[in-house]
């Protein structure tokens, strides 16, 4: 079971996925995407860390998810990703665009063929106004061609709002 999980910012989503993973009854293994470029960035990572069980087994990975979820996902696992949108800003932001083409491809590529549950989250950032930088909207453009993408390759897909979970693709049971 592949779900992905979308949301705008303090929307619940993490919570959410927290949820099913801990309800899964499996093996947890929690993929990290996060960098720490700043005091208040590492007090977020920090506060995530302070939430999790601590039997969870943590990976923090911020570029190369697809071979992350090659190494860690297996038939009794429950593989969470948090957040495909700060894995998509860290390549974004490399100088070899080449990169984020690469990750991409390995990520959409290698997602139908992963055994055991694997849980996304990511912000839905394309409800807003358009960004007026170009790189912001490169992000948001690709944001969306990236949920799309994954949406097609889930069973479920859930939108998380006032953290409540609404299905949008497949059920909540």
């Amino acid at each position: 079971m592949r779900t992905l999980i979308l949301g705008g910012a303090r929307s619940g989503k993490s919570a959410f996925a927290e949820q099913l993973a801990a309800a899964s009854g499996h093996e947890v293994v929690y993929i990290a995407t996060a960098q720490a470029h700043d005091d208040e960035m590492a007090a977020r990572i920090a506060h995530h860390r302070a939430q999790r069980p601590t039997h969870w087994h943590c990976v923090e990975e911020p570029l190369s998810l697809a071979a992350a979820l090659a190494a860690h996902a297996r038939p009794g696992c429950c593989v969470l990703v948090d957040c495909l949108t700060l894995w998509l800003s860290n390549l974004l932001a490399m100088p070899n665009d080449e990169r984020f083409k690469l990750e991409r491809d390995a990520l959409l590529h290698l997602l139908p063929s992963l055994k055991g549950q694997v849980v996304m989250v990511s912000n839905e950032v394309g409800l807003g106004v358009v960004p007026m930088g170009e790189l912001t909207r490169r992000f948001v453009d690709e944001a969306g061609r990236l949920h799309q993408a994954l949406a097609t390759q889930c069973e479920r897909v859930v939108f998380v709002a006032a953290g409540l979970p609404m299905p949008l693709k497949g059920s909540l049971a």
